[in-house]
C-alpha cells in the first residue's frame, strides 16, 4: 500500500494510484503562522490591516465590513496614505508554534503544508469592497497596479520567512477568483493585474524547495487553468462542479490535477443525509475517474461546517476505492 504522499504523486502524475486520494488527508497543515489575527465567531474584530471584520451567529463564515465608517480604502488613489503594510514576526518565538507543527510531521507520509490567506485578489476587496476593486482594475489601473505590488511584496517577504521556519513542501494558498458561474475578473484582466503577482510569488516558493503549490478556490475558474498551469499549480482545490471537470481532466490531465467535485452547498447543510453524501462521492468518482482528480468537498478546510459531514464523506470515498481500484 502506498503511503498517503507516494498515492499523492501518482495521481497527479498518471502513474498508479492504489485508492482515490482522500480529500485533504495528504496535507498536514500548518495553521499556526503568525501572520494573521484568530477569527472570533459571534464577534467583530480587527486584522493586522486595520480591516474590520464580523462572524455574524449562524453564518458558516467571516467577511469584512465595508461601511463609510470601516472601509480601509475609500479612494484607490490614496492606497498609499490609507494602507498600512503590516510588519511580519520573524522571531523563533512568535513562530515556535509553526516550527514544533512542522517538525512533528512525517514528511515520507504527508506535506508539510503551510495555510495562508487571504491572496491577492482578496486582500483588494479586503481593503476596498468588492464593487470598488473591480472598478478600480477599469478606472484607475495604475493605482491598482501599485497596491497589488505591494500586497505581492508583503506576501514576498512573509514567503521568505515561512521557507526559513518551516521548510514547506507545499503551500496551501486561498483566493477565490471566481463565483459559482464565472471568475471574477476577465481572462485577460487577470493576466495583466493578478498573474504577475502570482508569478512572483508561487515562482519563489517552487525556487526553494516547495514541491507542491495547491490553490483554493471554490469556484468556477476553468477559463483561468491555462494561466494556473503556467504559475506552477499543482493542483486547484475547490473545483465546483459547474466547471465541466471531465472535460478539464481530458484537456489539461498531467499538467495540472483537480480537488473537489464535491459541491459543499449540496452536501453539507444542516439538514444533510448520509444517502446524499454516498449520492455526490460516488457520482464525482465515477465521472472523473483515477487519475488527476481528488474527490474533496470543495470547502477551503479539512473540516465541514456541519458535524460529521466530513468525516462521513471521507468515509464514502474509501468505500468507493475498494469498489474502483
Amino acid at each position: 500500500m502506498l503511503t498517503k504522499k507516494q498515492n499523492l504523486l501518482e495521481t497527479i502524475k498518471g502513474g498508479n494510484p492504489d485508492r482515490f486520494v482522500n480529500q485533504y488527508e495528504f496535507l498536514n497543515m500548518i495553521m499556526e503562522m503568525p501572520l494573521g489575527v484568530k477569527s472570533q465567531y459571534g464577534g467583530t474584530w480587527k486584522d493586522k490591516w486595520g480591516i474590520t471584520w464580523q462572524w455574524p451567529e449562524g453564518q458558516l463564515g467571516a467577511f469584512p465590513v465595508h461601511d463609510a465608517e470601516h472601509i480601509v480604502l475609500k479612494d484607490i488613489t490614496e492606497w498609499k496614505e490609507s494602507v498600512k503594510i503590516p510588519t511580519i514576526p520573524t522571531s523563533d518565538e512568535a513562530w515556535a508554534p509553526a516550527i514544533a507543527h512542522a517538525n512533528s510531521v512525517d514528511r515520507n507520509e504527508e506535506f508539510v503544508a503551510p495555510f495562508y490567506a487571504p491572496g491577492v485578489f482578496e486582500m483588494t476587496h479586503h481593503l476596498m469592497g468588492m464593487e470598488n476593486a473591480l472598478m478600480g482594475l477599469y478606472e484607475e489601473p495604475e493605482a491598482m497596479h501599485e497596491l497589488i505590488d505591494a500586497i505581492t511584496q508583503y506576501e514576498l517577504d512573509a514567503a521568505k520567512v515561512i521557507v526559513e521556519k518551516i521548510h514547506p513542501d507545499c503551500i496551501f494558498h486561498h483566493d477565490d477568483w471566481g463565483s459559482q458561474k464565472n471568475s471574477f475578473v476577465a481572462p485577460k484582466m487577470f493576466e495583466e493585474f493578478f498573474f504577475p503577482a502570482y508569478k512572483k510569488i508561487y515562482g519563489y516558493y517552487k525556487a526553494n524547495g516547495v514541491e507542491l503549490i495547491v490553490h483554493h478556490s471554490d469556484s468556477y475558474a476553468a477559463n483561468l487553468v491555462p494561466y494556473m498551469i503556467e504559475l506552477g499549480i499543482d493542483i486547484w482545490q475547490g473545483v465546483m462542479n459547474t466547471n465541466n471537470i471531465p472535460e478539464l481532466i481530458k484537456q489539461y490531465g498531467g499538467k495540472i490535477s483537480f480537488m473537489g467535485g464535491l459541491h459543499s452547498g449540496l452536501i453539507d447543510f444542516p439538514d444533510w443525509t448520509l444517502e446524499n453524501c454516498i449520492k455526490h462521492v460516488e457520482e464525482a468518482c465515477k465521472a472523473n475517474g483515477k487519475k488527476y482528480f481528488i474527490p474533496c468537498l470543495t470547502a477551503g478546510l479539512p473540516q465541514g461546517y456541519f458535524p460529521n459531514v466530513y468525516e462521513t464523506v471521507s468515509k464514502a470515498i474509501d468505500e468507493m476505492s475498494k469498489k474502483m481500484f
